[in-house]
C-alpha cells in the first residue's frame, strides 16, 4: 500500500492545539507504538484499539486477512459482532471486507438495510446487529490480502472525516504489519534452522555420518513422505523417530 504516513501527518501540522495539529500528533504516537509492539497479534489488537478510539463512528473493529483471496481470518475482533461479520462474509463470498481487499481502497455502508451492492450479506450483517461499516485496504500480496474493517450498531454515522482519519490509520497500520510479517518469517526461518540442525546432530551421532550426510537424509525421508522437512526435522529432534512411512 504506497501511502507515506509522514506526508500525510505534514498535511496536518496546523497552529499547535488546532484539531488537525492534534490529529498529527495523535498518528505519530500510533506509529511509535505499533512499531513498539512485539508480534503481528498485538500489532493487529493495538491497531483495532486505536482504530475504534480515533476514528469517528466506529464502535468495533477487527483485521481481514483474506488468503487464496477465498479464505478470510479474523484478527483481533474488538467483539463477537466483528468476528461473525467475518465469518459470513467468508461464507457467503461477498461484503464490503472482500470488496476492500480485492478492489478499493475504501468501501463505505451507511446504512446495512438498505444495501444493494450485497442483497444476502446485507440481510444477515443487519440480522446479526451491524448497522453501517467501513472498510479499508491495508494490504495486496499476491492472493493474499488484508483489510480494516470497523462497524456501527447504528446507520449513517460514518462521515468523510471517518473516511480520511481512517485512511491515515490504515496506512501506519499497514507499515507496522509488512514490519511484522518480516520479523515473524525470520524467527520462523530460525527456527527451522535450528530444529534442522537438531536433527541433523542426532543423524550424525547415530550413523556417524557428516552434516551433509545427515540432511540429504532428512531431505529423502521428506520426500519419500510428503511431509515438509522442517516437520521430519521437529519429529525426529522431540522423539528420536521419523515420521510414520519413512
Amino acid at each position: 500500500m504506497s501511502i507515506s504516513h509522514e506526508n500525510r501527518d505534514r498535511e496536518f501540522e496546523d497552529t499547535p492545539g488546532s484539531v488537525h495539529g492534534d490529529l498529527a500528533e495523535q498518528m505519530r504516537d500510533l506509529a511509535r507504538s505499533l512499531h513498539t509492539k512485539d508480534g503481528q497479534e498485538a500489532v493487529l489488537a493495538h491497531m483495532v484499539r486505536a482504530a475504534i478510539e480515533m476514528i469517528p463512528g466506529a464502535e468495533e473493529a477487527s483485521i481481514s486477512v483474506v488468503t487464496g483471496r477465498s479464505k478470510i481470518e479474523s484478527h483481533a475482533a474488538s467483539d463477537d459482532l466483528p468476528r461473525l461479520i467475518d465469518a459470513l462474509q467468508e461464507s457467503l463470498q461477498q461484503g464490503p471486507c472482500i470488496e476492500s481487499a480485492f478492489d478499493h481502497t475504501t468501501v463505505l455502508v451507511t446504512d446495512l438495510r438498505k444495501e444493494k451492492r450485497w442483497p444476502e450479506f446485507s440481510r444477515g450483517a443487519a440480522d446479526l446487529g451491524a448497522a453501517s461499516m467501513l472498510s479499508f485496504q491495508l494490504f495486496v500480496e499476491g492472493d493474499n490480502l488484508g483489510a480494516l474493517n470497523l462497524l456501527s450498531r447504528s446507520p449513517d454515522v460514518f462521515d468523510e472525516e471517518s473516511e480520511h482519519i481512517g485512511l491515515l490509520v490504515a496506512a501506519h497500520a499497514a507499515m507496522a504489519f509488512s514490519d511484522t510479517q518480516k520479523i515473524d518469517q525470520l524467527h520462523d526461518a530460525l527456527a527451522s534452522r535450528d530444529l534442522i540442525g537438531q536433527a541433523k546432530g542426532i543423524l550424525m551421532e547415530r550413523y556417524k555420518i557428516t552434516a551433509q550426510q545427515a540432511f540429504i537424509v532428512l531431505s529423502k525421508v521428506s520426500s519419500t513422505t510428503n511431509v515438509r522437512l522442517t516437520t521430519v526435522a521437529e519429529r525426529l529432534a522431540a522423539t528420536g523417530d521419523f515420521p510414520s512411512g519413512a
